[in-house]
């Protein structure tokens, strides 16, 4: 079976300046961040549908993108892989006093249990720590420097929120947010009775922004819903599609009556196929 090593002398021949791979020499750090991202979706695509006879394919897909970033640094003398190896585990060392008390990874595994609220708060505490040492200027230092732009709209909305509600810029609770998306609604309709497309285009910024607020409160994933809601919305329109097929219909020719029946009867066919609670 092959070993990390192997992956390692894999890449390095595929970036061999006279034998490699044409399509991977020229590559560089941008042009593969869309390829990384995709398969970071795909690795959470398969964890959802729980198809785990592909995950490790999945794993493997993500784990070359890392790989492929150290060796084009390597090839400029930045860093190698070793150091991303020596750098994640000197991190999660340091952020798990509770596992490994005195820095050890191979110490003896004798620290006292500590309860989950205690460890997240020694976490995000250890994580300011780092925030601060990485700042040229602490003094400037903001929480919210370290929320990546690249995020997805509705992790990052939720990241910056939770950054913000760690030191009480938050509401207490679920239901003023409720209030608030009424609020944020009231000004979209607003903004479209004036037919103002800038407006419309910020107040329905604004309502996403307080509904992924309301997702945290309800400690729900906006990212995840969303792609929950999406996969529904695809097998809810196939299963019209196929219908429409079957009865030798095209669907740009049938009225929005008829579309909107054959969603209900997709809708239905959801709740029968549901498992029943025991």
């Amino acid at each position: 079976m092959y070993q990390l090593d192997d992956l390692l002398h894999l890449m390095a021949r595929l970036r061999d300046p006279q034998y490699g791979c044409p399509w991977d020499l020229k590559q560089s750090y941008a042009s593969i961040v869309p390829h990384t991202i995709e398969e970071a979706y795909e690795v959470a695509d398969a964890i959802e549908r729980g198809d785990f006879a592909h995950l490790p394919g999945e794993l493997g897909d993500l784990l070359f993108q890392v790989v492929y970033y150290s060796q084009l640094a390597r090839e400029e003398g930045r860093f190698a892989f070793a150091e991303v190896v020596d750098g994640i585990t000197r991190k999660l060392l340091r952020r798990h006093p509770h596992v490994f008390p005195d820095g050890d990874l191979y110490g003896a595994p004798d620290a006292a249990r500590l309860e989950e609220a205690a460890v997240k708060q020694r976490w995000e505490e250890l994580k300011v720590e780092e925030r601060a040492e990485k700042a040229a200027a602490p003094e400037q230092l903001s929480l919210l420097d370290d929320v990546p732009q690249a995020l997805p709209a509705l992790s990052r909305a939720a990241k910056l929120q939770k950054r913000a509600a760690q030191v009480g810029f938050d509401w207490p609770e679920a239901l003023p947010v409720v209030d608030k998306v009424r609020e944020e609604l009231d000004e979209v309709l607003e903004a479209m009775s004036e037919n103002d497309p800038e407006a419309i285009t910020e107040e329905l910024g604004d309502l996403l922004f307080v509904v992924t607020n309301l997702a945290r409160h309800l400690k729900v994933d906006p990212e995840a819903a969303l792609r929950a809601a999406n996969g529904k919305f695809e097998q809810r329109f196939r299963f019209i599609e196929q219908a429409l097929r079957t009865a030798g219909r095209a669907i740009e020719d049938c009225a929005l009556e008829d579309l909107d029946a054959l969603w209900g009867e997709a809708k239905k066919m959801e709740k029968r196929d549901r498992p029943s609670a025991c």
